[in-house]
């Protein structure tokens, strides 16, 4: 049984106060919480296990390896991997990314060829296939949305030509929660013989993911995202691709052998995990997996959807004052409402929604294309997790009916410019 009460005494961060208010935190696309399972396991790891891996026969070294080859393995599983050498340590899903586009795209990508990107990519998924495509002559074409805020998936076939290497694709928008038909973008991709390249950072934290059913031949995903630390992510990919790629970054960790004259690089993954890892942060991830697989992730996004529909019913009420983007359509959303109060800036009403306690996000999160093709610069953007109650939505709705009743004061206070970019 589903049960966000038990789940929230699990996050020792939900004991805080901001600005005398017990804290509200929407803001999980940007970053989660930590459970205390992952802050233990990282604190003693550092405690009782602290060595650096795969370099050393003493014990610590040797249950220093057994732990974080483990993570590998519950991570794995989780994405249902056939294999955990598939599985590769990044520093998040923007390296991992990176790390496709130097290696793979580098080596098959060709003058005249075509990349196909669509127009609600995160930066993430965008800048790295643009530099690409500038470095050897290639072409970028981009998906339009729908006006209900979905992937236009006819254009997508119409923009398909045998000169397509790559489909690169939010598998879910960090901006309208639209959950896009991988499937369908998979079976385009390989139609034509192209790879689909999927961006799993608002998808795999929510969502039911298997790589083998899915068809995709690379996944990106992060850590932070799904209750474990910053700087540690995964890049999931087809063994067959794998193998025939040399590494992104080169030194220690990724070779079996070095003489003045060659190299033998490593084997998967550890050709790819350049220098000392991340361990405490694979660690902490692979104990954030198993948190998550112990509340069961369908029962999560289900949690999810009933917040976003309670949401969109009370912003409902509002509709004279507050705009709200994206598909009205709840079976093809995740757990993302972003909107915008009429006549006042975005980061007015997101340093208003600080003062009652609520954390959102606004600006542009790294998606300005996609604003830019809504006709606007920015939103804000509430985002949900497994923590997250319909109380709190209650006490937000309530603390917007009081911004909107101040508009006419808040809107002349001067706006701080902000970095939207991130």
């Amino acid at each position: 049984m589903f049960d966000v009460r038990r789940i929230r005494e699990d996050f020792p961060i939900f004991k805080r106060h901001v600005n005398g208010r017990e804290l509200i935190y929407f803001d999980n696309a940007a970053t989660t919480h930590k459970p205390v399972q992952v802050i233990n396991a990282i604190t003693n790891f550092y405690r009782n296990h602290n060595a650096n891996v795969h370099r050393g026969f003493h014990t610590l070294s040797q249950e220093a390896s057994e732990l974080f080859e483990e993570a590998h393995e519950i991570v794995a599983r989780f994405i249902n991997a056939y294999s955990w050498d598939e599985v590769i340590q990044v520093s998040n899903t923007t390296e991992g990314i990176n790390l496709v586009a130097y290696t793979w795209g580098l080596r098959n990508v060709k003058e005249g060829d075509e990349i196909i990107l669509t127009v609600m990519d995160h930066h993430s998924n965008m800048l790295p296939w643009r530099r690409l495509a500038e470095l050897v002559g290639a072409r970028i074409k981009y998906v339009d949305i729908t006006d209900d805020g979905l992937l236009n998936y006819s254009q997508l076939n119409e923009l398909i030509t045998e000169r397509t290497k790559i489909i690169a694709f939010p598998m879910m928008s960090n901006v309208l929660g639209t959950m896009n038909d991988i499937k369908k973008i998979v079976k385009s991709a390989h139609s034509v013989g192209a790879i689909a390249v999927a961006d799993g950072a608002q998808w795999v934290p929510h969502a039911p993911t298997n790589v083998r059913e899915l068809g995709i031949d690379f996944l990106a995903f992060s850590g932070h995202k799904m209750l474990g630390p910053t700087g540690v992510g995964i890049l999931w990919g087809r063994k067959d691709l794998l193998e025939d790629l040399e590494p992104f970054k080169c030194g220690g960790e990724t070779i079996k052998d070095v003489t003045l004259e060659g190299v033998v690089w490593h084997d998967l993954p550890w050709r790819f995990e350049a220098g000392t890892p991340n361990i405490a942060g694979m660690i902490g991830l692979g104990e954030a997996v198993k948190y998550l697989e112990s509340i069961g992730i369908e029962s999560i996004l289900s949690h999810e959807r009933s917040l976003v529909s309670y949401t969109m019913k009370k912003l409902g009420e509002l509709e004279d004052d507050v705009e709200v983007y994206g598909s009205k359509d709840l079976s093809v959303r995740g757990g993302i409402v972003s909107f915008n109060v009429k006549g006042l800036h975005h980061h007015t009403v997101g340093k208003a929604l600080d003062v009652f306690g609520i954390a959102v996000r606004t600006g542009g999160h790294c998606a300005h294309p996609l604003h830019y093709r809504l006709g606007i610069n920015g939103t804000v953007r509430a985002s949900y997790y497994l923590y997250n109650t319909l109380e709190e939505i209650d006490e937000f709705v309530r603390a917007l009916r009081t911004i909107i009743s101040l508009r006419d004061k808040l809107a002349k206070e001067p706006v701080e410019e902000v970095c939207t970019g991130g």
